[in-house]
């Protein structure tokens, strides 16, 4: 490169062509050499300046895109704009850091010569030489470090990190304009206090924006730059932090940006500062909102294993925290506030059981609430259980198995059914105990090699269908409805509606040459989450509308545009169809009979399990309760056209403690008081009935039952 390319650098007067050598830094290397030397030295060094997005936080917000949950960030920072910033922070910076800033062109000849001479008279390191601009290229050239090495080289003291800076900082004069580079500089510089970039330190410091920050506080911030940790005024001396404030006070009068009177004035003032901690990651949400936490903690377990974010989950979570998202959740306050109280109601945080929730949105599959009885920490707790301070997956989305489900299971067994062609009445007689064709091992449940369920009460004895087995929840019935239709394609449905099977038994007996052989599925001796199985419920709503969990509403990008991946929207619905729509009907039709709501085409069988349901909601509900052997585990799943949901109590320490008979109730309830919350002011709307052909065998002569019940 000619010699012209370096001429504000040879302007300076390279005294004796040693000018370069009295550097801020140790440049003696080049201490024998001359302005010809020196100009090819330069001239070797890389023009471009490697520039990557500067670590940013993602702000992770509730459904209302107001509400803070909590940020994910390494630093700290928020990109901000010239434009919304004080005036008084972009002259402090430039009367504390670099006074010539506008006029030299990325090098400051006189700043070079007065240190050059100040050094040789020190016979050290006394003066520095860098330039706002300079200063900026070394955080580029440090933050777009991909190695050790890399950052390493962009920091050490050494004559070539120097030149090369030099080099750099002329090069990007050139093809920025001086606010550009203060903008850049002002986001990208550290202040301390964990506080990188502009918006962050005035959030840190001040609470406020960068917009609001008076002289005092611009002056203080400016002057943090130069040494964060000797500075800082909220861990360090005041009186230090206070001379250098003041020090940036006197410069900026000096370059007549500001007034001496104010000068004067803003000296006698003292540092107030508002110090603000912001929130880092799911531990840091707002201790009178420790409940959001396992949402977050879903969130998080979501992100990791989306491609659109990267290609590991370690590299996903990274862009969480580099990123600078702005993402909108899923999570509804007001709902989660009314499921926590509901279980909170019924079981408290201390008890060994732990009793939760989650509400999800049909045909979207946005989790409106996840709430359980626990408290969100990391800290282990001192007897080694559960409760309450064990970060656990306890609702889904995270590496945890789930519980047993019981009797909701038996949707998957008419689900499959009325897939296969079979309808509502098919009428079975359901004996008190029967011998299924299901080879076992001897056991308390066998009658010699085979599986011989029995019904929980004497009165479910009889002929049933659709509707009054699922009502009353009669086993043998459904147990023979499986085999009918084969228990492999029960396993295949709730497949289809996303259970993954999470222990070696389960995947074992899911696979394709055990599943025709698992008779017990029917009665949800597998393994499920709340989360799952909520959503089961919630496709029935949506009428075969399967949606997959979703955990937000929006995912932008630092520029503002929406995140997509292979051209769709990350945060969009992602649904498809897994069975008609009047085969979705024909369920709901059975599924309002456990309810105490009533079926619109068929008879219930005169009572039903979970009266209090609808009883409790006063709206058309529909849903299926579960237990497991000896109370185990108690559930109810359920539905409206609106929302749909999934409680349930159990002890996740021990699968084999009993939650009794007392609590076989308290998922029903607490279901039913969460959405008559929720629900409260929108309309009741009603359940479409299924067609006569999946309704009833062959033709039904007589009128229909009123369609609009």
């Amino acid at each position: 490169m000619a010699a012209g390319k370096i001429a504000p650098l040879v302007r300076a007067g390279l005294i004796a062509g040693l000018v370069i050598a009295g550097l801020a830094y140790p440049l003696a290397a080049l201490a024998g050499i001359g302005v010809k030397a020196g100009s090819k030295a330069l001239a070797a060094m890389p023009e471009e300046l490697t520039e990557v997005p500067t670590a940013q936080t993602s702000y992770v917000y509730a459904r209302d895109g107001k509400t803070l949950l909590t940020t994910f960030y390494e630093e700290y920072r928020k990109q901000v704009s010239i434009e919304d910033m004080s005036p008084y922070i972009t002259e402090a910076i430039v009367a504390s850091e670099d006074a010539r800033f506008y006029e030299h062109h990325g090098v400051d000849a006189k700043g070079v010569a007065r240190a050059f001479v100040a050094n040789r008279q020190a016979g050290g390191v006394s003066q520095g030489a860098s330039t706002l601009t300079m200063q900026y290229v070394r955080m580029a050239l440090r933050d777009s470090a991909k190695t050790p090495q890399d950052a390493l080289e962009a920091t050490e003291q050494t004559t070539q990190r120097k030149l090369r800076e030099m080099r750099l900082a002329i090069e990007l004069e050139k093809k920025l304009s001086k606010q550009e580079i203060l903008e850049r500089y002002l986001n990208s510089a550290y202040f301390g206090h964990q506080a990188y970039g502009i918006y962050a330190a005035s959030q840190i410091f001040f609470s406020k924006t960068p917009k609001q920050l008076n002289l005092n506080e611009a002056a203080l911030l400016a002057g943090l730059v130069k040494a964060p940790s000797a500075y800082d005024p909220a861990v360090g001396d005041q009186k230090a932090a206070t001379d250098r404030r003041n020090y940036v006070i006197d410069q900026m009068a000096k370059m007549h940006t500001i007034t001496p009177a104010q000068a004067a004035s803003s000296k006698t003032a003292k540092i107030q500062l508002r110090l603000t901690t912001p929130p880092n990651d799911c531990i840091s949400i707002p201790q009178k909102h420790n409940d959001w936490g396992y949402f977050c903690d879903y969130l998080k377990s979501w992100w990791q294993q989306e491609p659109a974010f990267g290609r590991t989950p370690d590299e996903r979570l990274e862009n969480l925290r580099r990123g600078g998202y702005r993402i909108v959740t899923s999570l509804d306050p007001r709902i989660q506030a009314s499921a926590m109280s509901h279980v909170l109601d019924k079981e408290k945080k201390r008890s060994r059981y732990a009793h939760g929730q989650v509400i999800i949105e049909p045909n979207t599959g946005r989790v409106l609430s996840m709430a359980v009885n626990r408290t969100y920490s990391l800290e282990p707790n001192p007897k080694d259980r559960n409760y309450p301070n064990t970060v656990n997956a306890l609702l889904g989305g995270g590496t945890m198995a789930g519980y047993q489900a019981g009797s909701t299971f038996k949707i998957f067994t008419m689900l499959a059914a009325l897939d296969s062609g079979l309808p509502l009445d098919t009428s079975i007689y359901a004996p008190e105990q029967y011998v299924s064709k299901y080879i076992v091992a001897r056991g308390p449940a066998s009658c010699g090699h085979h599986w011989c369920p029995k019904n929980s009460s004497k009165s479910d004895t009889g002929r049933q269908t659709m509707w009054s087995g699922f009502g009353k929840s009669v086993n043998t019935y459904f147990v023979q409805l499986e085999e009918r239709v084969g228990a492999d394609k029960a396993v295949a449905m709730a497949k289809r509606l996303g259970l993954t099977w999470r222990t070696d038994v389960d995947r074992t007996l899911a696979s394709p040459e055990h599943a025709g052989g698992w008779g017990a599925f029917t009665l949800g001796v597998s393994d499920a989450t709340p989360l799952e199985l909520a959503n089961v419920f919630a496709t029935l709503a949506a009428e075969g509308n399967y949606c997959e969990p979703l955990p937000v509403r929006a995912i932008l990008n630092p520029d503002g545009s929406k995140a997509k991946y292979r051209g769709q929207l990350v945060a969009g619905p992602r649904c498809h169809r897994v069975f008609s729509v009047d085969v979705a009907r024909a369920a709901t039709d059975a599924a309002r009979c456990p309810t105490g709501y009533g079926s619109a085409r068929g008879s219930c069988g005169g009572w039903s399990t979970s009266p209090m349901v609808y009883a409790t909601l006063h709206r058309p509900v529909a849903g299926k309760s579960g237990t497991t052997d000896n109370n185990r585990t108690a559930w109810f799943c359920g539905f409206t056209p609106q929302l749909a949901g999934a409680a349930f109590v159990a002890d996740p320490d021990d699968p084999n403690d009993f939650v009794g008979g007392g609590r076989s109730t308290m998922s029903k309830y607490t279901f039913a008081q969460t959405l008559n919350d929720a629900l409260k002011g929108q309309p009741k709307l009603k359940f479409t009935p299924p067609s006569k052909q999946i309704a009833w065998h062959g033709d039904r002569n007589g009128t229909d039952p009123d369609d609009g019940n």
